[in-house]
């Protein structure tokens, strides 16, 4: 035999689920974000394994304007 009726318990975990489902994809959606901002900025943004990075000294007869 189904069960037919809904309770109001699960009315209000539904809406907390939907609620937490928004909050997840809202995370997930601002890293994507900054990743891709990470990525595409290019220029000067290097990884900081602290090692001397030539194109990053204005003072070094290397270094280029981004």
């Amino acid at each position: 035999m189904p069960i037919t009726r809904e309770h109001e318990l699960h009315q209000r975990r539904s809406g907390r689920n939907i609620g937490l489902a928004v909050v997840l994809v809202g995370f997930i959606a601002l890293v994507f974000g900054l990743t891709i901002a990470k990525v595409q900025g290019g220029g000067t943004l290097q990884a900081y394994d602290h090692s001397y990075r030539p194109a990053l000294d204005p003072n070094h007869p290397r270094y280029q304007q981004p």
